[in-house]
């Protein structure tokens, strides 16, 4: 009985390591954000595969980790560093974008300018 028991356990042990540690590589994998700072969501979280972005043929970092100064993209520099939410509060101020919206832009736009990867809700929050 009690061999049963220790298997058991140990069985139970493995198939909680493979589960919990497969959701923390997926969510490193897959880019997940601060979700705290959108209170509730109305669709599910999108999913971003960060390394398969920066193995892109003319990515750079600055692309989507910009600095803008008095309006204007700054050359040659980056935010890799800090939050969205560092600089984007949840609403709109002024020509900045709130958090949801500059997410929104970012990824939208290059998808239709490169005419590739998802650009429907749908496509990006999958259900």
């Amino acid at each position: 009985m009690r061999h049963k028991l220790y298997g058991y356990v140990i069985f139970c042990s493995v198939v909680l390591c493979v589960t919990f540690g497969g959701i923390a590589a997926f969510a490193q994998d897959t880019g997940v954000f601060k979700l705290e700072t959108f209170g509730s969501l109305e669709r599910p979280v999108s999913t971003f595969d960060h390394d398969e972005h920066q193995e892109m043929d003319g990515m750079e970092c600055s692309d989507c980790h910009h600095v803008y100064e008095n309006g204007v993209k700054a050359a040659d520099q980056s935010s890799e560093d800090q939050a969205c939410a560092e600089c984007h509060t949840l609403k709109s101020q002024g020509t900045q974008p709130g958090l949801r919206q500059a997410y929104h832009q970012q990824c939208k736009n290059c998808h239709v300018e490169k005419k590739a990867g998802p650009v429907a809700c749908g496509e990006c929050h999958i259900k």
